[in-house]
């Protein structure tokens, strides 16, 4: 069964945040605009890229606001440690949410269970906690998060004028569709 357009589930994680451990709930999501970011492991070889791509575009994120939850299978403990370690994931000021007990991995159908590591899955995920879109791919491809602010601003713009569609490589401002029975087999 697919997550989009399902609520996400109730959880409760612990993530490092601005120099602090802070509680992340389901209820964390709700009222605004929320990208949640699945790595396999903290301490390992592309994870830190993955962490700088989305801080060097977190400005971005928080101008169509939006917070961005970075999710590894890692405790909150390993978060703080990695970030005062690695310059690449010392530039995040959004949460590094710990998922040990692989509840959110398995939630967002992103856990290895024999390696007890999840995929590299985003979720984009609306204001009332619904599910828009969901990439999940093999852990030794690293994502471009360009495309994930693509998806985004997609997500936010059809949210926003119902009865339209965003047709491929769209970006912000170009024309979309308003689909209708005059169009079949025309476009």
């Amino acid at each position: 069964m697919s997550l989009i357009n399902t609520q996400v589930q109730p959880f409760k994680a612990q993530a490092f945040h601005n120099g602090k451990f802070v509680e992340v709930t389901e209820q964390s999501l709700k009222g605004k605009w929320s990208v949640l970011i699945f790595l396999p492991a903290a301490f390992t070889f592309n994870c830190p890229t993955e962490i700088e791509d989305s801080a060097d575009n977190y400005a971005e994120f928080q101008k169509l606001g939006t917070e961005v939850y970075i999710v590894s299978t890692d405790t909150h403990f390993a978060h703080k440690v990695w970030h005062e370690t690695s310059p690449a994931v010392g530039k995040a000021k959004f949460p590094l949410v710990g998922d040990p007990t692989h509840a959110l991995s398995k939630a967002f159908d992103v856990l290895i269970e024999e390696e007890g590591l999840a995929l590299r899955g985003t979720f984009i995920v609306n204001p009332d906690g619904v599910i828009k879109t969901a990439e999940v791919h093999s852990n030794e491809i690293a994502r471009d998060v360009s495309e994930t602010l693509r998806k985004l601003k997609a997500a936010q713009y059809t949210a926003a004028h119902p009865g339209e569609v965003c047709p491929a490589k769209w970006k912000e401002g170009a024309k979309t569709i308003a689909p209708s029975l005059d169009l079949v087999g025309k476009i």
